[in-house]
Protein backbone atom coordinates (compact mmCIF):
# COMPACT_ATOMS: atom_id res chain seq x y z
CA UNK A 1 0.00 0.00 0.00
CA UNK A 2 2.69 2.37 0.87
CA UNK A 3 6.24 2.31 0.08
CA UNK A 4 9.14 4.50 1.39
CA UNK A 5 12.27 4.92 -0.02
CA UNK A 6 15.44 6.21 1.15
CA UNK A 7 14.02 9.25 2.71
CA UNK A 8 16.44 12.18 3.60
CA UNK A 9 15.41 15.57 5.21
CA UNK A 10 18.33 18.20 5.92
CA UNK A 11 16.82 21.22 7.67
CA UNK A 12 19.53 24.39 7.68
CA UNK A 13 22.73 21.17 7.77
CA UNK A 14 20.82 19.39 10.47
CA UNK A 15 19.70 16.20 9.09
CA UNK A 16 16.06 15.24 10.70
CA UNK A 17 15.87 12.17 8.60
CA UNK A 18 18.66 10.01 7.06
CA UNK A 19 18.00 7.25 4.18
CA UNK A 20 14.86 5.74 6.34
CA UNK A 21 12.90 3.14 3.96
CA UNK A 22 9.88 1.01 5.04
CA UNK A 23 6.70 0.03 3.70
CA UNK A 24 3.39 -0.81 4.80
CA UNK A 25 0.87 -3.81 3.50
CA UNK A 26 -2.28 -3.01 2.78
CA UNK A 27 -5.14 -4.04 5.67
CA UNK A 28 -2.14 -3.27 7.71
CA UNK A 29 -1.90 -1.05 11.40
CA UNK A 30 1.77 0.17 11.05
CA UNK A 31 3.13 1.96 14.40
CA UNK A 32 5.68 4.40 13.83
CA UNK A 33 7.21 5.07 17.42
CA UNK A 34 10.55 6.67 18.70
CA UNK A 35 11.63 8.97 21.49
CA UNK A 36 11.04 13.15 21.20
CA UNK A 37 12.85 14.19 18.30
CA UNK A 38 12.97 11.27 16.56
CA UNK A 39 11.91 12.24 13.18
CA UNK A 40 7.95 10.74 13.82
CA UNK A 41 6.54 13.77 12.33
CA UNK A 42 8.77 14.91 10.04
CA UNK A 43 8.26 11.50 8.20
CA UNK A 44 4.67 12.11 8.41
CA UNK A 45 5.26 15.47 6.75
CA UNK A 46 6.76 14.28 3.63
CA UNK A 47 4.24 11.37 2.99
CA UNK A 48 1.56 13.48 2.95
CA UNK A 49 3.04 16.16 1.20
CA UNK A 50 3.45 19.09 3.66
CA UNK A 51 7.18 18.89 3.44
CA UNK A 52 9.14 18.41 0.47
CA UNK A 53 12.36 15.57 1.18
CA UNK A 54 15.89 16.34 0.60
CA UNK A 55 16.15 12.74 -1.21
CA UNK A 56 14.04 9.88 -1.67
CA UNK A 57 10.73 8.99 -2.92
CA UNK A 58 7.07 7.65 -1.40
CA UNK A 59 4.84 5.56 -3.48
CA UNK A 60 1.31 5.17 -2.97
CA UNK A 61 0.50 1.39 -4.32
CA UNK A 62 2.52 1.47 -7.63
CA UNK A 63 2.72 5.21 -7.82
CA UNK A 64 5.19 7.80 -7.21
CA UNK A 65 3.72 10.50 -5.14
CA UNK A 66 6.31 12.23 -3.97
CA UNK A 67 6.12 15.62 -3.69
CA UNK A 68 2.48 16.20 -4.39
CA UNK A 69 0.48 18.27 -2.35
CA UNK A 70 -1.88 17.48 0.44
CA UNK A 71 -5.02 18.25 -2.05
CA UNK A 72 -4.28 15.63 -4.60
CA UNK A 73 -3.06 13.11 -2.01
CA UNK A 74 -6.26 13.31 -0.97
CA UNK A 75 -7.56 12.47 -4.28
CA UNK A 76 -5.79 9.33 -4.32
CA UNK A 77 -7.16 8.92 -1.08
CA UNK A 78 -4.08 9.06 1.22
CA UNK A 79 -5.52 11.39 4.05
CA UNK A 80 -4.15 12.34 7.86
CA UNK A 81 -5.10 13.43 11.10
CA UNK A 82 -2.43 16.20 12.98
CA UNK A 83 -1.16 16.81 16.36
CA UNK A 84 -2.68 19.53 17.50
CA UNK A 85 -6.37 19.03 16.75
CA UNK A 86 -7.43 21.30 13.34
CA UNK A 87 -11.07 21.93 13.20
CA UNK A 88 -13.24 24.63 12.21
CA UNK A 89 -14.21 25.78 15.67
CA UNK A 90 -16.84 28.11 14.39
CA UNK A 91 -18.69 25.45 12.55
CA UNK A 92 -20.65 22.61 13.56
CA UNK A 93 -19.74 19.33 14.24
CA UNK A 94 -21.35 18.30 11.07
CA UNK A 95 -19.96 20.92 9.05
CA UNK A 96 -16.40 19.69 9.94
CA UNK A 97 -16.99 16.59 8.31
CA UNK A 98 -19.05 17.64 5.24
CA UNK A 99 -16.16 19.35 4.93
CA UNK A 100 -14.23 16.64 4.62
CA UNK A 101 -16.50 15.58 1.94
CA UNK A 102 -15.49 18.28 -0.80
CA UNK A 103 -13.55 15.77 -2.71
CA UNK A 104 -16.93 14.35 -3.69
CA UNK A 105 -18.68 17.99 -4.39
CA UNK A 106 -19.50 18.79 -8.04
CA UNK A 107 -21.65 22.09 -7.65
CA UNK A 108 -20.25 25.27 -8.75
CA UNK A 109 -20.53 28.82 -7.79
CA UNK A 110 -23.44 29.63 -9.60
CA UNK A 111 -25.59 26.22 -8.76
CA UNK A 112 -24.82 27.09 -5.02
CA UNK A 113 -25.65 30.48 -4.98
CA UNK A 114 -29.11 30.11 -6.50
CA UNK A 115 -29.46 26.73 -4.76
CA UNK A 116 -30.32 24.90 -7.63
CA UNK A 117 -32.24 21.71 -7.52
CA UNK A 118 -28.85 19.22 -8.16
CA UNK A 119 -26.94 21.43 -5.92
CA UNK A 120 -30.02 20.75 -3.10
CA UNK A 121 -29.80 17.17 -3.91
CA UNK A 122 -26.06 17.35 -3.33
CA UNK A 123 -26.13 19.10 -0.10
CA UNK A 124 -28.68 16.69 1.17
CA UNK A 125 -26.35 13.65 0.38
CA UNK A 126 -23.01 15.10 1.76
CA UNK A 127 -25.24 15.66 5.19
CA UNK A 128 -26.16 12.13 5.21
CA UNK A 129 -23.04 11.16 4.13
CA UNK A 130 -21.21 13.59 6.75
CA UNK A 131 -23.89 11.99 9.55
CA UNK A 132 -22.84 7.85 8.84
CA UNK A 133 -19.27 8.93 10.02
CA UNK A 134 -19.76 10.72 13.02
CA UNK A 135 -22.20 7.50 13.95
CA UNK A 136 -19.17 5.47 12.67
CA UNK A 137 -16.63 7.51 15.51
CA UNK A 138 -19.38 7.43 17.82
CA UNK A 139 -19.98 11.09 17.87
CA UNK A 140 -23.44 11.42 16.70
CA UNK A 141 -24.56 12.95 19.66
CA UNK A 142 -22.47 16.43 19.01
CA UNK A 143 -23.78 17.17 15.16
CA UNK A 144 -25.34 20.04 16.15
CA UNK A 145 -22.30 21.39 18.85
CA UNK A 146 -20.01 23.82 17.57
CA UNK A 147 -16.58 22.04 17.37
CA UNK A 148 -14.84 24.65 19.61
CA UNK A 149 -16.74 23.77 22.78
CA UNK A 150 -16.07 20.13 22.22
CA UNK A 151 -14.24 18.08 25.13
CA UNK A 152 -10.68 17.30 23.74
CA UNK A 153 -11.24 13.84 23.53
CA UNK A 154 -14.44 14.50 20.95
CA UNK A 155 -12.64 16.89 19.25
CA UNK A 156 -9.65 14.03 18.29
CA UNK A 157 -12.65 11.68 17.02
CA UNK A 158 -14.06 14.44 14.82
CA UNK A 159 -11.01 14.82 13.09
CA UNK A 160 -10.74 11.02 12.13
CA UNK A 161 -14.45 11.23 11.40
CA UNK A 162 -13.46 14.56 8.50
CA UNK A 163 -10.61 12.09 7.57
CA UNK A 164 -12.44 8.98 7.04
CA UNK A 165 -15.31 11.00 5.33
CA UNK A 166 -13.05 11.14 2.15
CA UNK A 167 -13.42 6.96 1.91
CA UNK A 168 -9.74 6.78 2.47
CA UNK A 169 -7.54 3.81 1.08
CA UNK A 170 -5.06 4.60 4.01
CA UNK A 171 -4.99 7.14 7.02
CA UNK A 172 -2.14 8.38 8.93
CA UNK A 173 -2.55 9.50 12.27
CA UNK A 174 -0.53 11.49 13.97
CA UNK A 175 -0.42 10.64 17.93
CA UNK A 176 -4.43 10.27 18.04
CA UNK A 177 -3.73 9.15 21.70
CA UNK A 178 -2.05 12.44 23.03
CA UNK A 179 -3.91 14.18 25.85
CA UNK A 180 -6.92 11.55 26.19
CA UNK A 181 -7.72 9.76 29.50
CA UNK A 182 -7.14 5.81 29.86
CA UNK A 183 -10.64 5.32 29.14
CA UNK A 184 -10.31 7.21 25.65
CA UNK A 185 -7.51 5.57 24.59
CA UNK A 186 -8.84 2.16 24.73
CA UNK A 187 -12.09 3.39 22.72
CA UNK A 188 -9.44 4.95 20.27
CA UNK A 189 -7.89 1.61 20.01
CA UNK A 190 -11.38 -0.35 19.25
CA UNK A 191 -11.89 3.02 16.47
CA UNK A 192 -9.06 2.15 14.88
CA UNK A 193 -9.25 -1.40 14.67
CA UNK A 194 -12.68 -0.97 13.02
CA UNK A 195 -11.16 1.49 10.54
CA UNK A 196 -9.37 -1.21 9.98
CA UNK A 197 -11.90 -3.98 9.63
CA UNK A 198 -13.63 -1.47 7.46
CA UNK A 199 -10.78 -1.71 4.66
CA UNK A 200 -8.70 1.10 5.69
CA UNK A 201 -5.01 1.02 6.24
CA UNK A 202 -3.58 2.34 9.11
CA UNK A 203 -0.23 4.13 9.94
CA UNK A 204 0.14 5.97 13.26
CA UNK A 205 2.63 7.47 15.14
CA UNK A 206 2.17 7.29 18.41
CA UNK A 207 3.89 7.81 22.41
CA UNK A 208 1.07 5.50 24.13
CA UNK A 209 2.95 2.36 23.91
CA UNK A 210 0.28 -0.25 25.45
CA UNK A 211 -1.83 1.38 22.81
CA UNK A 212 0.54 0.67 20.11
CA UNK A 213 1.18 -3.17 21.45
CA UNK A 214 -1.90 -3.47 21.67
CA UNK A 215 -3.39 -2.86 18.16
CA UNK A 216 -0.20 -2.40 15.69
CA UNK A 217 0.53 -5.93 13.17
CA UNK A 218 4.56 -4.33 12.66
CA UNK A 219 6.26 -1.44 13.95
CA UNK A 220 8.77 1.12 12.84
CA UNK A 221 11.50 2.61 15.55
CA UNK A 222 12.83 5.59 14.75
CA UNK A 223 15.78 7.23 16.94
CA UNK A 224 17.82 10.03 15.93
CA UNK A 225 16.16 10.37 12.60
CA UNK A 226 17.51 7.26 11.57
CA UNK A 227 15.49 3.54 11.53
CA UNK A 228 16.53 1.96 14.73
CA UNK A 229 14.15 -1.21 14.22
CA UNK A 230 11.35 -2.76 12.42
CA UNK A 231 8.93 -5.79 13.21
CA UNK A 232 6.08 -7.56 15.28
CA UNK A 233 5.34 -5.92 18.79
CA UNK A 234 7.04 -8.49 20.40
CA UNK A 235 10.57 -8.07 18.72
CA UNK A 236 10.14 -4.56 19.13
CA UNK A 237 9.61 -5.30 23.03
CA UNK A 238 12.85 -7.56 23.13
CA UNK A 239 14.88 -5.57 20.97
CA UNK A 240 17.74 -4.52 22.91
CA UNK A 241 18.75 -0.62 20.88
CA UNK A 242 15.08 -0.17 21.39
CA UNK A 243 15.02 -0.57 25.14
CA UNK A 244 18.56 1.32 25.12
CA UNK A 245 16.90 4.14 22.97
CA UNK A 246 13.97 4.64 25.64
CA UNK A 247 15.73 3.87 28.90
CA UNK A 248 19.40 4.31 28.23
CA UNK A 249 22.65 2.23 28.89
CA UNK A 250 22.51 -0.13 32.05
Amino acid sequence: MLSVQGITQVFGGITALGDVSFSVREGEIKGVIGPNGAGKTTLFNIITGVYRQTAGDVFLEDEKVSFLPPERLARRRMVRTFQNVELFGKMTVLENVMVGLHTKSRSGILSCALKLPGHLREERRVREQAMAWLEFTGIAGHAADTAENLPFGKGRLLEIARAMALEPKIILLDEPAAGLNSRETADLGQLIQKIRSSGVTVVLVEHDMDLVMDICDSILVLNLGRKLAEGTPREIQENPEVITAYLGEG
